[in-house]
């Protein structure tokens, strides 16, 4: 297939990229089609539509994970307060950007 490639056309190229970008789009729905089905199936394998599931309360999300509570934010991106780290795990690019720029951390806590 590579050596057709080299001996193709730009319109010939430019066309078979439009049909597999076509084919691509009808395999993903089919697909994701696929992955609906068999998710509503499991949902009613315990009785519960897939609508159920995605309206579910947080706190039934959830009580299904290990004893371990949510740990509370440690640290507030300054410039959207909306975004905090716990200090825990991979450090967001936020903080990492901080760093870099030689901001004291104590300056990002909460």
């Amino acid at each position: 297939m590579r050596a057709e490639l080299k001996t193709m056309s730009r319109k010939e190229l430019e066309k078979l990229r439009k049909d597999v970008e076509v084919a691509l789009e009808k395999v993903e729905s089919r697909e994701m089609k696929l992955a609906h089905d068999a998710a509503a199936k499991a949902a009613a394998d315990y009785g519960f539509s897939l609508d159920e599931l995605n309206n579910m309360p947080a706190a039934v999300k959830r009580s299904g994970k290990s004893g371990k509570s949510m740990s509370a934010p440690k640290y507030r991106n300054p410039a959207d307060e909306t975004q905090t780290w716990t200090g825990k795990g991979r450090q967001p690019e936020w903080y990492k950007a901080a760093m870099a720029e030689g901001t004291d951390p104590q300056t990002l806590e909460i």
